[in-house]
């Protein structure tokens, strides 16, 4: 193992614990109450109690997540396009979409049970609403920042219009799309939990709610430590895949 990876893991291995060592300690310091504020070893039984049902719904909610924010990716990408192809279409509706992300989508929640009702499409439909905006935007930003000796590049050549995307304006659109799709990913998750408090059948959310509801804060916050290591395990497998679809972009750019 490479001595740059070593010193990759060991930096957040050392957050981790630095950050649980103060949580034990004040907890063992002020005498905290566990209904208030658990105890790592605590939440570490909770977990050891309810291992299988925490990880049965951890399933559900990462299931949920990946539905929810792959069809926010279809439409969003589907919309950005359509803004930064056509002028009146960005006039049109960019004023709406600015809107409908300003709206809380927790107002919502009582609607989307009259149009829904309970189980997963809420869910799904919470999660779509949440992380749509960030990738409309980065799809659309991308498609209308094509650098201008590229754009000059492809008119000289005389390309055509589809080849011209196909061999500029889309990759160099990619940063920019893969930006929204990591702001969208965790936001899908915090959709999803917040569907499943409000009507979901399933998943950490309902979890977290029903068993905070019985005064057993331990194992509400064991399933909050999985929603935590879930999203952590989605944003980097995703920005794993960007590094592997889009290798040009560290070769051409500063790092620290």
């Amino acid at each position: 193992m490479r001595r740059g990876t070593v010193t990759l893991l060991a930096w957040p291995a050392l957050g981790l614990v630095i950050a649980i060592g103060a949580w034990w300690g004040v907890t063992a310091l002020f005498g905290v109450n566990p209904v208030v504020l658990p105890a790592p070893s605590d939440v570490a039984d909770g977990f050891h109690r309810l291992s299988g049902t925490l990880v049965t719904e951890a399933w559900h909610t990462a299931a949920a997540t990946l539905l929810g924010f792959a069809l926010s990716v279809a439409a969003g990408v589907l919309i950005g396009s359509a803004i930064a192809a056509w002028r009146p279409v960005e006039r049109m509706f960019s004023p709406l979409l600015v809107a409908f992300n300003a709206v809380p989508k927790v107002a919502l929640a009582p609607l989307m049970l009259i149009w829904f009702g309970y189980g997963r499409t809420p869910v799904l439909a919470m999660a779509f609403m949440v992380c749509f905006f960030p990738i409309v935007l980065g799809t659309a930003t991308g498609l209308t920042s094509t650098p201008a000796e590229l754009a000059d590049l492809v008119r000289v050549m005389d390309a055509s219009r589809l080849q011209a995307f196909r061999r500029v304006r889309l990759p160099a659109a990619l940063p920019h799309l893969f930006v929204g799709l990591k702001v969208g990913l965790p936001l899908a998750v915090i959709g999803v939990v917040v569907g499943e408090m409000q009507y979901g059948e399933s998943g950490l959310g309902m979890i977290i709610v029903q068993t905070s509801g019985q005064g057993d804060t331990p194992t509400a916050f064991a399933a909050i430590v999985l929603l935590a290591v879930l999203s952590i395990v989605l944003y980097y497998l995703l920005a794993l895949i960007e590094r592997l679809a889009l290798p040009w972009v560290r070769a051409t750019t500063s790092a620290r």
